[in-house]
């Protein structure tokens, strides 16, 4: 009789394993043995299994080499342990494609980056061979530290819906909302190093490969910065945050006239989702810069833009008694076609400067030409530090008042109005200059 209750307790046991294991719903990618279940795309980096661990080793002359699951995955949580070399760069791939009809079969999609240099943009998220950057780590600094030379390193990252979030050893590093990708496969990547010598041998070692794709809920992610690219689009955490929508892609009700308290009759236009200014070969009647009804102090202001070819306009903060249009401006320009990106005093009138003080610190990579779409920042802190943003990097940085600042202003133009930019409070201007230039996504949110 004990024998039997004995043998009857065993199998509850194991029994209440198996359905811990079952309820826990992981599902190992990779079995410890050989890579069953991937494939490899595009380059020819080595992979192999050894001692239970795929190793990525980099090789001469080859593009970018991915090890991808057989399957696709749509929502899900994915987790994985990575050992990484000095002076190599990889990513993790996910919701990602290749078509033969998109760049010949080459690999696009959703990045986690792995990144060991002083950038230190690990567990950023980048655009494989479509758009680049969407989250440098440049918005979120307290999580450069995250990646730990010589050591393991755990990633998490969170597909539910148009919500991505990333994780490096618990840190929360990323959020991006997009509906590009809704679905794809995942992949580990070895990145190429052309013909350096120097790289070659270098190896990336992965283990712990998991994902689950039941029963999934959201993991916070309090307080980092939040990347949303879905137009006119207010995500939750936007809201948590104290963001508002100051544009929905169909009213103007948030915004008038500078001349009058109506929204301009002729020369702006809604439509398809933007709100844009219009060439004065599209429409005679000016309709003049137009501005937020609403006065803001300390605030931070995220906008989406698009210039056509040779456009200039602007976006004006710090807007004080010295007339309407009188303020401190993100410049709005194509640098590459306006004479005014060669004036003023070593590119202090280019895309995203503050206008005629201060030139943006910017590279080519991180800027979308005429037709593009690119995402602006303006952040006016408390203490009176002013940032401008482009593209997810911070391009100007200066403080309203201190004595940089007005050796600045007694040089430039503005050096006539008194007190020029130093308003506690004011409106937003969106700038008409008579070429057509289109905005979405203005969303705000006051500082204390």
């Amino acid at each position: 009789m004990k024998s039997k209750n004995f043998f009857l307790s065993v199998l509850l046991i194991l029994a209440s394993g198996m359905t811990f294991a079952q309820n826990d719903n992981w599902t190992y990618l990779f079995n410890g043995k050989d890579l069953t279940g991937w494939k490899q795309l595009n380059g020819e980096a080595r992979y192999e299994v050894v001692d239970g661990v795929i190793v990525g080793t980099t090789v001469l002359n080859t593009p970018n080499s991915f090890l991808c699951t057989e399957k696709d995955y749509s929502d899900f949580v994915f987790e994985v342990d990575l050992l990484v070399e000095e002076n190599m760069n990889s990513g993790i791939q996910f919701r990602s494609e290749s078509k033969p009809e998109y760049n010949n079969g080459r690999v696009h999609g959703y990045q986690c980056e792995v990144d060991p240099s002083d950038r230190a943009w690990s567990a950023g998220i980048y655009d494989e061979a479509r758009r680049g950057w969407l989250y440098p780590l440049d918005l979120n600094p307290e999580a450069k530290p995250a990646l730990k030379m010589g050591e393991w390193n755990h990633y998490r990252i969170e597909c539910i819906g148009n919500s991505i979030k990333t994780w490096l050893n618990g840190v929360a590093c990323a959020h991006v909302i997009d509906h590009m990708t809704p679905k794809g496969f995942i992949a580990l990547q070895v990145h190429g190093i052309g013909n350096n010598e120097e790289k070659v041998g270098h190896q990336i070692r992965w283990k712990n490969v998991r994902i689950k794709t039941q029963n999934l809920k959201p993991s916070p992610a309090e307080g980092i910065y939040v990347v949303n690219l879905l137009a006119n689009n207010l995500s939750d955490s936007e809201k948590e945050q104290g963001f508002k929508l100051l544009f929905d892609g169909k009213s103007t009700q948030n915004f008038k006239s500078t001349d009058s308290d109506n929204f301009p009759e002729h020369g702006w236009e809604v439509k398809d989702g933007t709100l844009s200014v219009l060439d004065k070969s599209v429409s005679p009647e000016r309709g003049g810069s137009i501005i937020t009804r609403e006065e803001y102090g300390p605030f931070e202001f995220k906008f989406d833009f698009s210039f056509t070819k040779g456009a200039n306009s602007g976006i004006k903060y710090g807007i004080g008694n010295n007339g309407s249009g009188i303020g401190l401006e993100y410049q709005i320009l194509d640098d590459e076609q306006h004479p005014d990106a060669k004036n003023g005093v070593v590119g202090n009138r280019t895309l995203a400067s503050l206008y005629d003080l201060i030139p943006a610190d910017k590279t080519g990579r991180f800027i979308n030409g005429p037709g593009g779409w690119n995402r602006g920042r303006i952040v006016v802190f408390p203490d009176g530090k002013v940032q401008h943003w482009l593209n997810g990097r911070k391009v100007v940085e200066y403080t309203r008042g201190n004595n940089i600042y007005n050796a600045l202003v007694a040089r430039s133009k503005y050096a006539k109005y008194e007190g020029f930019g130093l308003a506690p409070k004011g409106p937003i201007l969106l700038q008409d200059h008579q070429n057509t230039v289109h905005f979405r996504s203005l969303k705000i949110r006051e500082l204390k």
